[in-house]
């Protein structure tokens, strides 16, 4: 799983590692391990030039110049203020032949070392100028731990920032590289090893394809197992209105590991149901979850009646708007971020900006797992333990999506898992199918690879 920390985590992980090493050891590892990258990245032929700001950032980058300099590569450094770089790492990047230049000019390969982790999102002065010059020049980026004028912990862009196609970033992952919309400024994220132990409990998590064998016990039947051992899911969704988001959902939950699907609803849609798909039964019965909501009628009578089971719930689309002021079952709720504002009482703009802060404010409001859905979805737990998905593609941005997503949740619940673990393996394995599919594709399409998708996920990411 991947995993990413605070500033603060890194911080004292820092401390206790320079203990070991010493600061200087530490510079020196993270400038090792810049290098290798930087030399794999880059064209050997082609000048690199590296925009340097104060501090150890910028020091790891000077570094990192001496070994490619003693490695034949040309480099050139753009200080950001002469007076606050780091002096050691200046003076062996000038003595390994590094030169100082003015200003950039027709680089094609640009090193981002501006700001480190410690800096407050949004940039001024020469760095977003440098910021614009890059934005209209496109050059091939790397970041160095995070792209300069990025919110670090909370993923905010407040201002100009720099755009990287690259970020190495040392130990772990960093919240803001995870996290939109700053995530959209890191590019691909890779995490290199200094040396450093990070705390056991990180601020965010990332499904990958190799986490699914730890939930295929679960997931997966075995040899004893049968269709009410496996879990019934009890579907409550569509309307006369909107009949497909009924089959959607159904058909979501019919991908997933549940062993019987039973579908609650007015009887002509019921009939409806039943006739596209046989399995499913119509009519109420025991189940061990429910989801509801996607496409349904807005009203308070089916969230109401399932809570009355008291068993796991998905809690999608007009459901949203009937919510208890808070579950006494595990229940997940999955909304959009202009479904979230709605909840919450603020602008959609305000939800977009720090998605995780909102998710987690409502997590925390209804005791509900938040699946806050976007192009980095989000699944928050009321504890404050927090996942982002990164799998998934823009064509997911289609009519039904959401209801397959529901129902494939839904019938992960009925297997099992809790609302946390159903929510990410959900997301996750929802992004896979879609990638499998390239595009432009239909939510209908998603539902049917999804069981393949599922499958793999559970073999530990076998294509």
């Amino acid at each position: 799983m991947l995993t990413a920390h605070t500033v603060a985590q890194v911080r004292a992980a820092e401390e206790v590692a320079a203990a070991r090493v010493g600061w200087d050891g530490l510079m020196q590892a993270a400038a090792t391990a810049l290098a290798d990258v930087l030399r794999q990245e880059t064209p050997a032929d082609a000048p690199l030039l590296m925009l340097i700001g104060p501090g150890n950032n910028g020091g790891d980058a000077l570094f990192a110049a001496a070994r490619l300099r003693a490695h034949g590569r040309a480099v050139d450094l753009c200080l950001l203020d002469r007076s606050t770089v780091h002096e050691p790492g200046l003076a062996a990047a000038l003595d390994a032949g590094a030169r100082i230049v003015e200003e950039p000019a027709g680089h094609r390969h640009v090193v981002d070392a501006i700001f480190g982790i410690g800096a407050r999102p949004g940039l001024r002065g020469r760095a977003a100028e440098w910021a614009d010059w890059i934005e209209r020049t496109e050059p091939h980026v790397v970041a160095v731990d995070v792209p300069s004028g990025v919110g670090v912990d909370d993923g905010r862009v407040d201002g100009p920032r720099i755009r990287a196609d690259l970020t190495v970033t040392f130990a772990t992952a960093k919240c803001g590289l995870l996290l939109g919309p700053a995530a959209e400024a890191a590019g691909e994220v890779r995490v290199v090893d200094i040396g450093m132990d990070l705390d056991d409990q990180p601020a965010l998590e990332a499904l990958q394809d190799h986490d699914g064998t730890r939930f295929a016990a679960q997931v997966v039947p075995g040899h004893r197992d049968h269709k009410y051992t496996r879990g019934v899911l009890g579907i409550r969704a569509g309307s006369p209105q909107y009949a497909g988001a009924a089959h959607l959902c159904v058909a979501g939950a019919q991908a997933g590991p549940a062993g019987m699907i039973r579908f609650v609803g007015p009887q002509e849609l019921a009939r409806r149901v039943v006739d596209r798909a046989p399995e499913v039964v119509g009519r109420r019965g025991r189940v061990q979850a429910w989801a509801v909501g996607s496409g349904g009628e807005d009203s308070p009578a089916p969230l109401n009646a399932a809570l009355r089971d008291g068993v796991p719930v998905v809690v999608d689309a007009t459901a949203l708007h009937h919510l208890p002021d808070t579950f006494e079952v595990d229940a997940i709720v999955t909304p959009h971020a202009g479904e979230l504002a709605w909840m919450l009482r603020v602008d959609r703009e305000i939800v977009e900006a720090e998605p995780l802060r909102h998710a987690r404010e409502a997590a925390d409001r209804w005791n509900a797992v938040v699946l806050l859905k976007g192009a980095r979805t989000l699944v928050v737990a009321p504890d404050g333990r927090a996942r982002v998905n990164l799998s998934g593609t823009p064509w997911l941005g289609t009519a039904g999506s959401g209801d397959v997503l529901a129902g494939f949740i839904g019938s992960l619940l009925a297997a099992g898992l809790d609302a946390f673990d159903a929510g990410s393996v959900g997301a996750f394995v929802h992004g896979r199918a879609a990638e499998r599919l390239r595009g432009p594709f239909v939510a209908s399409d998603v539902a049917r690879v999804l069981p393949t998708a599922l499958a793999d996920f559970c073999e530990g990411g076998r294509r």
